[in-house]
């Protein structure tokens, strides 16, 4: 037997395995109560904020360039550690900017503005509220937390089986092709590594909610990325939604995508 069709036995082995198991550890979600490595669970603070559905709007009429987008991207990946690796293949993201083109396919005009076609648009994680990458993962690596709809990983769980990914249509996770941790300048104390083999993704800054605090993102973005609970009809984000021209990445797929983008 070939090794490549050894690989993809294991693979299914486990995964029959894990359709029966629990989550064994999971440093997002506080209801599923892990024991194991309780110094790494996120505990809600009574500041901690809620939602029903959390939500992102981005105004991009307040991005020009990819110099607009940097602040945002650098103090993401600072926060949760997320290797620089030169080597483009096995770069990872969690936040970055992309053309036009490539964040709305099927939606630009034939005429499209050259001010809308040079622009950066800032993508990542849309936590979709019908997430195809949450029915594609084996072991329930990736869930969706369902007090707030925030689609998160369990880093502990992740067999790099990369379903996800597949699964995924807007190209939203990335693989750690080798171990990561050796190029992280300077390591975030409060937020866990990764190693090679394990597939990661934005997380909507749980960990921060839980304190009471937004997205590093957001708050970084000053006035220009708005955050808040999608089905409460007095918050922000539904207010700018309601008040302004506002589209999705791909939005016929059916995932309803919970990040908005004002043009």
């Amino acid at each position: 037997m070939d090794s490549s069709r050894r690989r993809v036995l294991q693979l299914l082995g486990l995964s029959s395995l894990a359709l029966t198991a629990k989550p064994v550890f999971n440093a997002f979600a506080k209801e599923q109560g892990h024991a194991e490595k309780p110094e790494a669970v996120i505990k809600e603070s009574e500041k901690a904020l809620k939602a029903k559905q959390w939500a992102m709007v981005i105004d991009t009429r307040e991005f020009h360039s990819e110099e607009d987008l940097e602040p945002l991207v650098e103090v993401c990946h600072k926060i949760h550690n997320v290797p620089h690796l030169a080597n483009k293949r096995h770069e990872i993201k969690w936040i970055w900017g992309a053309h036009y083109h490539n964040a709305f396919p099927g939606k630009a005009g034939r005429f499209l503005s050259e001010e809308v076609e040079h622009k950066p648009f800032l993508v990542l994680c849309n936590h979709c509220e019908n997430p195809p990458c949450v029915r594609a993962c084996p072991t329930k690596a990736t869930f969706k937390r369902e007090s707030d709809g925030i689609v998160l990983m369990d880093f502990h769980r992740c067999i790099g089986c990369r379903f996800c990914m597949a699964a995924c249509p807007f190209g939203a996770r990335s693989f750690n092709y080798r171990d990561p941790r050796p190029f992280i300048a300077n390591t975030h104390k409060e937020f866990p590594t990764r190693m090679k083999g394990v597939v990661e993704k934005c997380n909507f800054c749980a960990e921060r909610l839980a304190v009471g605090l937004l997205p590093a993102c957001v708050e970084a973005a000053e006035g220009k990325l708005y955050f808040g609970d999608l089905y409460d009809a007095e918050s922000e984000v539904r207010e700018l939604i309601k008040t302004h021209y506002t589209i999705r990445r791909k939005q016929q797929l059916g995932t309803e995508p919970s990040v908005y983008y004002i043009v």
